[in-house]
C-alpha cells in the first residue's frame, strides 16, 4: 500500500506534464517549423550569410517558446470554441483535464522566459518582443470579428522578421516589412488550408476563417497567396543581391505550392490537412536558397 501511495503522485504529475505537452503542441511541431523558417531566413539575410551563432541560438529557442506560449493561449481563448470542433474536442483544456488557470500560467510562463532570452540584445529588439507578445496574444479573439485572422496569424508568425534585423542592424529597414508581407500571404495560403479541414464546424459556430471568406474561391485564394509571397521573397533577395541558388530555392518552393494544389482542389480533409503540413517543405526550400546563396559565393 505505501508503495501504491508513494508512487501515485509521480504518476499524476507524469500525467499533468504530458498534458502540458500537448497544451503547447510539443506533439506537433509544424507550427513551430513554420515560424522558424522565416526567422531563419531574415538572420541569413540581416547578416549577410553568417548569422552570430548566439543570436540563431536565441532566435531558435525563442520561436519555439513563443509558439508554445500561443498554442496555451488559444487553446484558453477557444476552450468553448474548440469542444464544438472534431478535430479539437479532446484538447486538454476542452476535454477539462487542465484549467484555464493553468493553461495561462503555462504561457505567462513560457513567454517570461522567451522575454528573458532577449535581455542582452538591444532596447529596439526588446520592444519588438512585447509587440510580438501582444500580437500573439490577442490572435485567437480575431476570429470571432475578422474575416481573414489568417492575415493576422502572418504578422505574428512573421515577427521573427523585423526583430532579427532589429537584433543585427538596430535598426528595420524596409526590406523586411515586405518579407513580413511576404509571411503574411504565405501565412494566409497554409492557414487556409488548415481552415478548410474545420469549414463544416466553423460554419456551424459562426466563426470567422478565410476559408469560409474566400468561399467557392478558396483553392484559387490560396494559390494566389503563394504566388505573392514568392514574388515578394523573389524582389527582396533580387536587391538584396542573392541570384542563382535563391531563385532555384524559390522554384521548388513554387513546385511545393503546385502539389498543394493538387492536395487541395477537392476539398478534402485529410488531403487539405496534408498540404498545410507540407508547408515545411516549402518553408525550407526557401531558406536553402537563402543559405547556399551565401555560402556558395
Amino acid at each position: 500500500m505505501n508503495d501504491v501511495m508513494r508512487k501515485a503522485p509521480a504518476t499524476s504529475w507524469r500525467v499533468k506534464l504530458a498534458l502540458y505537452y500537448r497544451l503547447v503542441r510539443l506533439d506537433k511541431p509544424i507550427g513551430a517549423v513554420l515560424l522558424l523558417w522565416p526567422t531563419l531566413c531574415a538572420l541569413w539575410l540581416a547578416s549577410n550569410g553568417v548569422p552570430d551563432w548566439q543570436l540563431l541560438a536565441i532566435f531558435c529557442a525563442g520561436t519555439l517558446l513563443m509558439r508554445s506560449a500561443g498554442c496555451a493561449i488559444n487553446d484558453y481563448a477557444d476552450q468553448d470554441i474548440d469542444k464544438h470542433v472534431k478535430r479539437t474536442a479532446l484538447r486538454p483544456i476542452t476535454s477539462g483535464r487542465i484549467s484555464g488557470k493553468e493553461a495561462l500560467a503555462v504561457a505567462a510562463v513560457l513567454a517570461l522566459l522567451a522575454f528573458a532570452l532577449v535581455l542582452p540584445l538591444n532596447i529596439l529588439t526588446r520592444q519588438l518582443s512585447v509587440a510580438a507578445v501582444l500580437i500573439a496574444a490577442t490572435y485567437p479573439y480575431l476570429k470571432r470579428f475578422f474575416a481573414i485572422p489568417q492575415a493576422y496569424l502572418g504578422i505574428a508568425f512573421g515577427f521573427g522578421i523585423p526583430m532579427a534585423y532589429a537584433a543585427v542592424h538596430n535598426m528595420v529597414p524596409g526590406v523586411a516589412w515586405l518579407l513580413l508581407l511576404a509571411n503574411v500571404f504565405w501565412a494566409i495560403a497554409y492557414d487556409t488550408e488548415y481552415a478548410m479541414v474545420d469549414r463544416d464546424d466553423d460554419l456551424k459556430i459562426g466563426i470567422k476563417t478565410s476559408a469560409i471568406t474566400f468561399g467557392r474561391f478558396d483553392v484559387a485564394a490560396v494559390m494566389l497567396c503563394y504566388a505573392a509571397s514568392l514574388l515578394l521573397w523573389l524582389a527582396c533577395g533580387w536587391h538584396l543581391g542573392l541570384r542563382a541558388w535563391f531563385v532555384a530555392g524559390l522554384s521548388v518552393a513554387a513546385l511545393c505550392a503546385v502539389y498543394h494544389y493538387t492536395l487541395i482542389r477537392g476539398r478534402e480533409r485529410m488531403a487539405c490537412f496534408a498540404a498545410f503540413r507540407h508547408n515545411n517543405w516549402l518553408g525550407a526550400a526557401v531558406f536553402t536558397g537563402v543559405a547556399l546563396d551565401y555560402a556558395l559565393r
